[in-house]
């Protein structure tokens, strides 16, 4: 039986967004992990992105869009400027390997949840998926990896809350791009990332309004070279994910790419166990191979 042709390119956009993904945790830990650091590093990512995908689409022709699709576009780009910034803070807090487990999980689940209402029931198998995935979420949220063991469990339950808020808004947003693909492959993603610049741009503006500090102070460098760098792999890989994605979804089902392409967290795992050297516990560990076995399970 021949491999479907989607599932080629959600893989593709699972290694890519792994790769930015890493990128981005590193970025912010380059910006001094704040939330402005995380902020200043998404919108500088974006703006590069939009500036390309703006430039490619005024080459090759694009029309102007219109209709409900530009709105699930937008919807979708105002979430992944907040999840995306969510995700890399929790990313840079340490523990890269759990917080993209927990995310890859959501975002997965949620997709495949809309898909069964929208594109017919799933079998015992994949329902199987579901379960083995909340337990998943369970297996890692409930002890600290060694890479947490500085700071309170305060902190930790903070780090973890970043983290489902990032798999949460990547659920969304791939479907919301699902019901943009009338657009085109260029156009939606473009729309959505002028949709996360904006957001972005607002909420770094709240940030910084609310830590002004009372006493002038020496300005500081808005985003270091080191940052910009990272910035600039989130660009290229998170853009050359989601491209892929927007083939996946027009290609087959939506939960069948979604979940294929949440395999990105088996990636960003790989890619912090041999830069960083994390070491999670083994409970932890068991819950991110419970991960990728529901991933599989959903997807056949």
């Amino acid at each position: 039986m021949p491999v479907p042709e989607n599932v080629f390119f959600a893989l593709a956009a699972a290694a890519s967004w792994g790769g930015g993904d890493f990128s981005g945790g590193m970025g912010v830990k380059a910006a001094g992990g704040t939330s402005a650091g995380a902020l200043r590093l998404v919108i500088v990512a974006h703006a590069t992105s939009l500036t390309v995908l703006t430039i490619l689409c005024v080459v090759s022709g694009a029309t102007w869009p219109h209709g409900a699709a530009v709105v699930w576009a937008l919807a979708a780009g105002a979430a992944a400027g907040i999840s995306l910034t969510a995700f890399y803070i929790s990313l840079s807090r340490g523990a890269m390997g759990v917080s993209a487990a927990v995310s890859g999980v959501l975002a997965a689940a949620i997709p495949a949840i809309v898909s069964m209402v929208t594109e017919g029931t799933p079998g015992i198998l994949r329902l199987g998926g579901f379960a083995v995935a909340l337990a998943a979420i369970w297996l890692i949220a409930a002890g600290d990896s060694p890479e947490n063991a500085v700071g309170d469990k305060a902190e930790s339950r903070k780090t973890m809350g970043l983290a489902i808020l990032g798999g949460l808004g990547f659920g969304f947003y791939f479907v919301a791009l699902r019901m943009s693909n009338g657009l085109g492959v260029m156009e939606p993603i473009a729309l959505a990332r002028s949709a996360s610049l904006v957001m972005c741009i607002l909420l770094l503006a709240m940030v910084s309004w609310r830590s002004k500090p009372r006493a002038p102070q020496k300005p500081a460098s808005w985003l270091t070279r080191a940052a910009i760098g990272w910035a600039l792999g989130v660009a290229l890989l998170d853009t050359g994910g989601n491209l892929l994605l927007i083939a996946a979804t027009r290609l087959g089902r939506l939960d069948v790419a979604a979940v294929l392409s949440s395999l990105y967290s088996a990636v960003t795992i790989l890619l912090a166990a041999w830069q960083l050297h994390e070491r999670p516990t083994r409970r932890q560990l068991a819950g991110m191979v419970a991960a990728m076995v529901a991933v599989v399970m959903i997807t056949v």
